[in-house]
């Protein structure tokens, strides 16, 4: 059985709360269905609710799903939202940032935020947006409320890559544009922490165009750095570096380049230097080599919220609701 579908039967033992906020797009509205179809969670949409009722019976009938789904699809009417407690939390949250409670009130007419406060207050187990909306849409909220896990300092991404040579993690491709070496490290943690949630097991190639102190470059040190901060802050992990990619998962090449290396090829989770690497590196084996590339998936945030390509199918949402549900288990 492939990772896809063993993650899929974990998510449906879950049975975890995911909130999409933008149930007018019909995609949202298709996946919803198909979410509750497979019972891998419980799609929670909000808005006016006839309106919402109309278009899960319409997406029901047009995909021959039994109107029995319905009953997995949980919709929260605006009337029911008690914005006024949501804006003191809010409120709460941020006022040493400057907000005050009526720009609270603002901010939660929002659907994203009003999301990410019923996360935040467990009302719900994960959020997922930017179907219609840009990345910050999605994250600033997240970052602002959510905020990240104990002893990590920012959120990052990481891509699921499913290549015939086997399943990587692929970090970061999609979130932070030059992260210094302590960031880096920190990405570096997340992406084997989601590796783990992932069923793979976390063997953290450090990426570079160096092998081992084969050049001396500024871009160098810092990978070099970043190892080593990570190494020092979880020393349960394999963390390796720096290496070029064929050092990190070619067998023999890492017996010539580095002899030593405690990973000798067979890396599981790649490391990239920056966000152009990560995300010219994904589309590249995604592109020409033929691999499955499923993200972003947000990782280092307290409780999972994850961004969706403007660009994304039905399936494509269906599949970051399984990763989402499995995330929210781990958090």
């Amino acid at each position: 059985m492939g990772i896809l579908s063993e993650l899929e039967k974990k998510a449906k033992r879950l049975n975890k709360r995911i909130i999409f906020p933008e149930n007018d797009d019909p995609r949202i509205i298709e996946a919803a269905c198909l979410i509750a179809k497979d019972k891998i969670a419980t799609p929670v949409l909000l808005g006016k609710k006839e309106e919402i009722a109309k278009k899960i019976n319409a997406c029901l009938s047009r995909l021959k799903i039994a109107d029995s789904a319905k009953e997995k699809i949980r919709i929260i009417d605006f009337s029911e939202i008690d914005y006024g407690r949501y804006a003191q939390q809010l409120y709460g949250l941020r006022k040493k940032k400057g907000l005050t409670i009526d720009a609270a009130r603002k901010l939660l007419e929002d659907k994203i935020y009003a999301a990410t406060m019923m996360l935040k207050l467990g009302e719900a187990d994960g959020v997922i947006s930017g179907a219609a909306h840009p990345t910050a849409h999605t994250l600033r909220p997240a970052f602002q409320i959510i905020k990240t896990k104990p002893g990590i300092m920012l959120a990052s991404s990481c891509f699921l890559i499913i290549h015939r040579l086997g399943n990587f993690v692929f970090a970061d491709c999609a979130v932070n544009p030059n992260p210094d070496e302590a960031q880096l490290a920190d990405i570096a943690i997340s992406a084997a922490d989601a590796a783990s949630m992932l069923g793979i097991e976390p063997r953290v190639a450090m990426l570079s165009f160096s092998t081992h102190g084969s050049a001396n470059h500024e871009l160098v040190e810092k990978v070099r750095n970043a190892t080593e901060i990570a190494r020092k802050k979880r020393p349960d992990l394999v963390i390796e570096g720096e290496m070029q990619l064929d050092a990190a998962i070619v067998p023999e090449v890492s017996g010539l380049k580095f002899p030593d290396s405690r990973i000798p090829g067979n890396a599981t989770v790649l490391i990239f230097p920056d966000l152009n690497a990560g995300n010219i590196g994904y589309k590249l084996v995604e592109r020409f080599g033929g691999a499955t590339a499923i993200g972003p998936i947000v990782i280092g945030l307290a409780k999972p919220v994850n961004d969706l390509s403007r660009g994304c199918k039905a399936s494509d949402i269906v599949g970051m609701a399984i990763i989402t549900a499995i995330q929210a288990e781990s958090n």
